[in-house]
């Protein structure tokens, strides 16, 4: 298998916009394409320097708002992020503890939810 990466992961939202302030404005993620291909707004962005983007697409393409669980973004400093994303309004569950390092969970406008983690001390 030549496999390399996951070029992008789709996340069900109610509104684009609404959906691309909060992953730019609130999680500092960059806009990687925003653009109109037919009646369909391709909508794409990233945390800085990924591989793998994250696709906001609408209900209107067939797709369940805030169906989206359990997609695991990697953090350098929990405790901060989820002190700014709760400053920024955003919904966080933890920081807890757990055998394998800390997580919490953090839940976009549409009610996806993402686990927000950091390696365990020593990991």
């Amino acid at each position: 298998m030549n496999i390399t990466h996951a070029q992008f992961v789709t996340l069900p939202v109610a509104d684009q916009d609404r959906a691309k302030d909060f992953y730019v404005g609130t999680l500092g993620f960059d806009v990687v394409a925003d653009q109109r291909m037919g009646p369909v707004r391709w909508l794409q962005v990233a945390p800085k320097g990924a591989q793998t983007a994250f696709t906001l697409a609408a209900a209107e393409q067939g797709f369940t708002p805030g169906s989206s669980r359990g997609i695991m973004l990697q953090t350098t400093d929990l405790d901060a992020d989820c002190a700014r994303l709760a400053e920024a309004g955003a919904a966080v569950e933890g920081p807890a503890d757990q055998p394998w390092g800390r997580q919490a969970t953090v839940t976009d406008p549409d009610g996806n939810a993402f686990i927000l983690a950091a390696a365990a001390t020593g990991a």
